[in-house]
């Protein structure tokens, strides 16, 4: 046991938390969210539309397009996965399919997370210290119940939600950014039982990082975790050499680590052929007025797992090269300032929430009581208040009452009709139901589980997303998916007449495709055919007469998205059709 450690933690406090449990409450914030939505605006939708275009084959399967336009998100690999899978599931529904494999990503990074968690917490310099009188923790009990933590501080963070739900590469990326840190974690410890199961994992997601559309991420994360591993082996080494218990040394070939490396630079050699290493560019800094508006992105996203990683760094600060802080705090830099340079700041700052989580979780063996008590009694109030106002919304709703959020729900969703659901309403009550209990579960039971201080954030977290995917998912579906305004498009176009599309988004061509079931065509792509309806963006009107003869088209209706008056699209007439 290594001395200088400030974690102390008795055999008591590392009982596991039940498997069962666990898988349920995985199981609980995966599905919500995969099941049961429309595809939403713009990021979702776009990528649906491009496997919908894959799976037709109407794109190339290496240059991903909608409706002939190359999409902005590079990497083919989220796209063939959601390709892939709507033709191998036809009979379910095209959006229903391609979400499934995108629900396994999400459970690889929760698995890849705990796994993580659990290799840096066998590392030697992380193990607890030893009692006089023995009833230290057993390491093994110790690694599970700090790879729980982990998996609950992942789970717990709020920016997690929505994006982790969408079919977009961002998820892609997601997965095997944990599963490159899992690697490294199992790696880094030279006893590993399973070293090249790591190896596979890490080459694995090094080439899916990559065919995810994020080469250069991949080259800084890999090449940095790489060189902590090195270190974290050779300080074994000679650590397990000076104890008398060096075996024989294994020849070069058989080494993980030069696996890996060779992995790694055959990953790289295979993108460039692939044309998947674009050529890196100077990044731009960040713009100074945008520092403040990222700061409150930093503080809400990754909540809670921040102060608990403040905490761990300050307790841990005399560790900060070994492997079980080196690993995940270089792997949160690399998320961290990549969401910096970024301008889609959110959707890059999700790579480095499975690393906080396991930062976080080392904050635990080192907590006092009394901040573990106000971690308690905050995420009590903060997820009980924020599901007192899910519900309370939903009965005005239903009923009209209260008059005020009625009124609100009105204003902000013109036009929208409540539905009622048994089916979502009983999964809402049993999910609160479960909140209670949760709540005097903790109050009562388990004081000393190591993992105590996460349980109600993780929960709490899961509870809201429930309820946001249930109770409000009618009310969600009609604001946030393009799909009423499409179909009201598509009513007023002839039965078996194209739609000359010009100006438009491509998450808006994806859904008048998908919810419309229309036949689209770029008002760029060559001599107009006799299609007898045209859409336009406004923003494209006034340069509208150099791709379309004007004279032959009549101006008829102007349709707005229901909840956005400043988001419309302007429809026309053939003369004569």
């Amino acid at each position: 046991m290594n001395p200088t450690t400030p974690a102390i933690v008795s055999q008591t406090a590392v009982r596991r938390l039940p498997r069962l449990a666990l898988i349920l409450f995985c199981v609980a914030y995966v599905l919500p969210g995969f099941l049961g939505r429309e595809p939403w605006k713009n990021a979702d939708v776009t990528a649906f539309g491009v496997m919908l275009e894959m799976a037709a084959g109407h794109s190339g399967w290496w240059q991903p397009q909608v409706l002939g336009w190359a999409v902005e998100e590079a990497g083919p690999l989220p796209y063939w996965l959601g390709a892939i899978f709507i033709q191998w599931l036809p009979l379910l529904p095209a959006d229903l399919a391609a979400r499934v494999p995108f629900a396994l990503l999400l459970a690889l990074t929760l698995i890849c997370t705990w796994y993580s968690v659990y290799h840096l917490a066998r590392q030697p310099a992380a193990q607890p210290v030893s009692f006089a009188f023995g009833g230290e923790a057993n390491p093994l009990d110790y690694a599970r119940a700090l790879a729980d933590a982990g998996l609950l501080a992942l789970v717990a963070c709020l920016g997690l939600a929505q994006l982790s739900h969408e079919t977009t590469p961002d998820l892609a990326r997601l997965a095997m950014v944990s599963a490159m840190l899992y690697a490294a974690a199992s790696l880094a410890h030279v006893t590993s039982r399973h070293p090249w199961r790591a190896v596979l994992v890490w080459g694995l997601a090094a080439l899916g990082l990559v065919f995810s559309g994020a080469p250069w991420t991949m080259i800084l994360l890999g090449s940095g975790l790489l060189v902590i591993v090195l270190v974290a082996r050779q300080t074994q080494a000679r650590a397990e050499s000076d104890g008398g218990s060096l075996g024989a040394a294994a020849p070069p070939w058989a080494d993980p680590w030069l696996w890996s490396v060779a992995l790694l630079v055959i990953v790289l050699a295979v993108s460039s052929l692939a044309g998947q290493m674009p050529m890196p560019s100077l990044p731009t800094l960040p713009d100074p007025m945008n520092w403040p508006s990222w700061g409150r992105l930093l503080v809400w996203f990754t909540w809670p797992a921040w102060p608990l990683v403040l905490w761990t760094l300050w307790r841990w600060r005399r560790q900060l090269f070994r492997p079980h802080v080196a690993l995940p705090l270089w792997a949160t830099l690399v998320g961290v300032a990549a969401s910096a340079l970024s301008e889609r700041h959110d959707r890059t700052l999700l790579l480095a929430l499975p690393a906080l989580a396991a930062l976080a979780a080392f904050a635990l063996p080192t907590l006092r009581r009394s901040m573990s008590a106000l971690i308690d009694w905050f995420t009590l109030i903060f997820f009980t208040g924020c599901a007192l106002i899910i519900w309370v919304i939903w009965f005005a709703m239903q009923t009209g009452m209260p008059a005020k959020p009625a009124a609100n729900v009105a204003r902000l969703a013109p036009g929208f009709v409540p539905e009622f659901s048994w089916l979502l309403f009983g999964l809402a009550l049993l999910a609160s139901a479960a909140w209670v209990w949760l709540v005097a579960w903790r109050v009562g039971q388990h004081r000393e589980a190591i993992w105590k201080s996460l349980v109600l954030p993780a929960a709490g977290s899961t509870l809201c997303w429930l309820l946001l995917m249930t109770l409000w998912l009618p009310l969600l579906d009609f604001g946030r998916s393009y799909g009423p305004i499409s179909r009201r498009i598509a009513s007023m176009v002839p039965a078996g007449s194209c739609v000359i599309a010009d100006g438009l988004t491509q998450a808006q061509i994806a859904a008048l495709q998908y919810h419309g079931r229309l036949r689209l065509v770029r008002s760029t792509s060559g001599p107009a055919p006799a299609c007898r309806m045209l859409v336009v963006a406004p923003a494209s009107q006034p340069t509208l007469d150099e791709r379309i003869t004007l004279t032959q088209w009549a101006y008829r209706a102007k349709v707005r998205r229901l909840t956005d008056n400043k988001e419309s699209l302007l429809i026309y007439r053939r003369v004569g059709g």
